[in-house]
């Protein structure tokens, strides 16, 4: 399908809305029928249409059309929350007693569901690297449900051979989920690859503008209404219709920021690997990456965030050389306008940072869409408290 005409045209009938270019925000809880079948109808299957917009709403069917379209899949949901998209990605699925085979490092409320939730359930997970299959194959016993992935992961951008892990989780009747919001489907197709569910933060990319919170997955049609039918409209996690409304905007523009993003993370990264006080510079298509080859066979681009690891042992100087940044704004996410930094140790107690451990020395860096001229000139100004 042409990727102008899902973000543009799919899904918009315009003519039912009075030709309006914008879809309207259908900002309603409630929705009235003429017959008492026609309710009846809808109190059984509540998947099939409208009746209440803690499920369906129209406003946010257009944008899952979008949304899985984009993924090349059946179907897809929006969540008010990344996280609440992993909740009932995985939820759902699993049962006292499963087991659950995860990549290591994964984003903090993946891991709080694995490590702190599920186990109060008796669901436990085994974390591996997910760069060897062969661990993957290994890790699995006859209660594994799930195989859960994030592909490239938002730190040191480990990846997966996502191919070659839903051939596995097909022959071992074992779920596969991957986490997409690294590259978005623009930059990676994970349910063409045979992942079963793939799932993104859509307040990141999608939204574009760092002023909604969103989530998505995607998938069969037959597992999304597996999640609807409970978690979905049990826990309320369905997106209101102002939020999918913004993504619907985000969603218009969305290529060309990634395309501008690219060039200028590009140019951001050629600057920093020429400064000496970068020991090191993590990022997917880097020509020193080391699983670049695989990064290239499954992902059609890579932008926007890298870490780098720097050549300082003093805690104060890493945290004035992230404090003394201007352009660069500290915080947390990336996918917006606006460029961020984010040093690791800000995660750690001031006692416990150790220079030794190149994760304490790491830095991530996101670049949004100022030039990149602008950018180097207050990274320059920042290096120089290293010294």
């Amino acid at each position: 399908m042409n990727l102008s005409y899902i973000l543009n045209e799919l899904g918009e009938d315009r003519h039912e809305y009075f030709q309006a270019i914008t879809p309207p925000i259908v900002q309603t809880s409630n929705f009235a029928f003429d017959t008492v079948d026609e309710m009846r109808v809808r109190f059984k299957d509540e998947y099939s249409g409208y009746l209440y917009s803690r499920g369906l709403n129209p406003t946010v069917d257009i944008l899952r059309k979008k949304l899985a379209a984009l993924d090349s899949a059946e179907d897809a949901l929006v969540f008010n929350s990344g996280a609440a998209a992993i909740f009932s990605a995985v939820v759902p699925f699993v049962e006292s007693g499963d087991h659950i085979i995860s990549v290591s490092g994964v984003y903090t409320w993946a891991q709080k569901l694995f490590d702190l939730f599920l186990p109060k359930f008796n669901i436990h997970t085994t974390y591996v690297s997910g760069k060897n299959i062969e661990e993957i194959i290994h890790s699995i016993t006859d209660k594994t449900k799930i195989i859960y992935l994030e592909s490239p992961n938002s730190w040191d951008f480990r990846i997966q051979d996502l191919k070659a892990i839903a051939d596995i989780g097909k022959e071992k009747n074992i779920l596969t989920i991957v986490d997409n919001s690294y590259c978005t489907p623009i930059y990676q197709r994970p349910i063409e690859l045979g992942i079963d569910l793939s799932l993104q933060s859509a307040t990141k990319y999608i939204g574009g503008h760092s002023d909604v919170v969103a989530g998505v997955l995607s998938g069969k049609k037959s597992l999304l209404k597996k999640i609807f039918d409970l978690e979905y409209l049990l826990a309320g996690n369905g997106i209101q219709a102002f939020n999918a409304w913004l993504l619907i905007r985000g969603l218009r523009t969305l290529p060309i920021r990634l395309e501008a993003i690219r060039k200028t993370t590009e140019e951001v990264i050629a600057f920093l690997k020429s400064k000496n006080e970068i020991e090191h510079l993590i990022f997917p298509f880097d020509e020193n990456f080391d699983q670049l080859e695989l990064a290239k066979k499954q992902m059609s681009g890579a932008c926007g965030l890298f870490t780098v690891v720097l050549r300082c042992q003093d805690l104060n100087k890493i945290e004035r050389f992230c404090e003394s940044l201007t352009t660069f704004k500290m915080a947390v996410s990336w996918g917006g306008h606006e460029s961020l930094v984010i040093p690791r140790l800000a995660g750690i107690a001031r006692s416990e940072f150790d220079p030794n451990k190149t994760e304490h020395r790491m830095v991530r860096f996101y670049i949004g869409l100022e030039s990149s001229d602008y950018l180097c000139n207050d990274l320059k100004k920042a290096l120089n408290y290293l010294n």
